[in-house]
């Protein structure tokens, strides 16, 4: 039989059926070979499983993955939704930029997701997110108030997606929301640390309203998906991969080279400092890292 491993807790996976619906699930151990060649089946798997009863299952194969992402572990995902908040906590610009990343590293679809709409003015949102306006999807939303929310599930239908963000920015409320109902533990925002509790303990796919399904996942604040050196750093932001045929090297590292489109385009205001100051920070990073 083959199926999707939709949950992963002490060494079980439980694994749906290939066209079952909601609820129904087989929990499953994985043959010792897995361990034995160290591939670890991972949720998001599509496998290939032996029934041994009407619950209990063993793993035989895991099907070739579309993408894997480290942490937290998981596999084929179609698309990331990063989620920040317009506050409390304060956005990240420059998580949010990692999350992105990963995303394109992994050849999934992104989109920004912006919760707690309703603290801010519009124009103080807007400062927020027009960073972003022209490259990805932006949502803005209001879990608080079930405002805006409506406008995912047409992003998400048939899809496998992914929540991506801090603890704190609502990510479990939404869930439940795209649920119709359902009952995720949230958390509040610590008034010390201005830094939100985490709530998921494990990773899970769930499915939403109007079809697709969504991880839950612990509240990491970014993702490590295995995979680019540094030179290609640039190819995963849309505004400097646009440009970087226009550089006068071929090799050029946008970072102080003559010539270089993607400067000449920082300095016209035409690519946000912030996003430039992001990719200087991965680069050095990724450089240290020894990711040539």
């Amino acid at each position: 039989m083959k199926g999707r491993i939709t949950k992963g807790v002490g060494g079980f996976y439980f694994v749906r059926p290939e066209g079952a619906g909601p609820g129904v699930s087989y929990m499953c151990r994985a043959r010792g070979i897995f361990k034995k060649d160290g591939f670890t089946p991972t949720v998001g798997d599509f496998v290939e499983f032996e029934a041994l009863d009407e619950e209990d299952g063993v793993i035989d194969a895991i099907l070739p993955r579309r993408n894997l992402f480290v942490r937290p572990p998981i596999a084929n995902v179609d698309i990331f939704i990063v989620m920040i908040a317009a506050a409390r906590p304060a956005p990240n610009l420059a998580v949010v930029d990692k999350l992105l990343v990963a995303a394109e590293m992994a050849g999934a679809e992104a989109a920004l997701c912006v919760n707690k709409a309703e603290l801010l003015s519009p124009d103080k949102l807007r400062r927020v997110t027009e960073v972003y306006a022209d490259l990805y999807p932006l949502i803005e939303i209001s879990c608080a108030e079930g405002r805006g929310i409506e406008r995912l599930p047409p992003l998400l239908a048939g899809k496998i997606s992914a929540l991506a963000g801090p603890s704190g920015v609502g990510k479990s409320t939404l869930i439940n929301a795209l649920r119709g109902g359902a009952e995720l533990e949230t958390g509040a925002v610590s008034g010390r640390t201005d830094r939100g509790r985490h709530t998921t303990r494990h990773v899970e796919l769930f499915d939403v309203d109007g079809g697709g399904m969504i991880f839950d996942t612990p509240g990491f604040t970014s993702f490590s998906v295995s995979g680019a050196a540094c030179a290609a750093l640039a190819s995963f932001y849309p505004e400097m991969r646009e440009r970087a045929g226009d550089c006068r090297f071929d090799d050029c590292r946008h970072l102080a080279e003559p010539g270089c489109a993607v400067l000449a385009a920082l300095a016209e205001g035409r690519i946000a400092p912030s996003r430039y100051a992001s990719y200087v920070l991965q680069r050095r990073e990724m450089e240290r890292a020894g990711a040539y």
